[in-house]
């Protein structure tokens, strides 16, 4: 399984998932970024200086339970390379575990209400940590794909090479950049439009889609795609 159209596949799958979770945190959890640590970074700065205007703790709680995640998962990494054994189905794996208890946590937390209850914190922190782990895979065992949460980086490059296509000075990598990188761009902005929609049908029932992406995920990989 690996074509370039299960490669592309797989950025798709990763891309749409990452703005799906990343839309449904911030729509159900008073603006909560899960997986856009920058994002994280303002409006923490913005709620510490009006603490009146959304609930700040979870988002300075938010910033280490990512830091978790990604340390969760190199952790993981790294003990299945001192085992010589392939770590891509354990890190999807782990992501699964933390956006379900992203999705439990949630659910029982229903209805949200304005104010931070204990059980939505835990959805919060949980789904930071997921995208955290998420973001971490990534770097760390998907290295053949664009970073499918960091979409800054991939819009940037993207433009530059279609720039450089246009006024015709594209070599065959600048082609095939364009294309790794368009994919996960897409795809993770269709996943932000599907999870505002789902969000305000299902509530963080809705994340059984992310669920679904990465159990598919787990039956399609290869130990030798670490």
């Amino acid at each position: 399984m690996k074509t370039a159209s299960f490669q592309r596949l797989q950025g798709i799958g990763m891309g749409f998932l990452a703005g799906y979770v990343d839309t449904l945190g911030f729509m159900a959890l008073f603006g909560l970024f899960t997986a856009h640590v920058t994002g994280n970074f303002v409006l923490i700065a913005v709620s510490l200086a009006d603490p009146t205007q959304t609930p700040s703790l979870l988002k300075l709680l938010a910033f280490p339970a990512f830091i978790l995640g990604v340390a969760a998962a190199r952790l993981l990494v790294a003990r299945c390379e001192r085992r010589a054994t392939s770590a891509v189905k354990p890190s999807y794996l782990l992501q699964l575990v933390l956006l379900l208890g992203f999705m439990a946590c949630g659910m029982l937390a229903e209805p949200v209400g304005k104010s931070v209850g204990a059980l939505a914190m835990a959805a919060g922190l949980l789904g930071a940590a997921a995208m955290g782990a998420h973001s971490a895979a990534s770097k760390l065992l998907l290295t053949h794909l664009a970073p499918t949460s960091m979409m800054t980086g991939n819009v940037t490059q993207l433009v530059i090479d279609t720039v450089d296509r246009l006024r015709g000075a594209a070599d065959a990598a600048t082609r095939a950049r364009c294309a790794k990188f368009f994919w996960p761009v897409l795809a993770f902005a269709l996943g932000c439009a599907a999870a505002a929609f789902a969000y305000r049908t299902f509530g963080f029932v809705a994340l059984i889609v992310p669920v679904a992406i990465l159990v598919l995920h787990l039956v399609l990989a290869e130990p030798e795609a670490a």
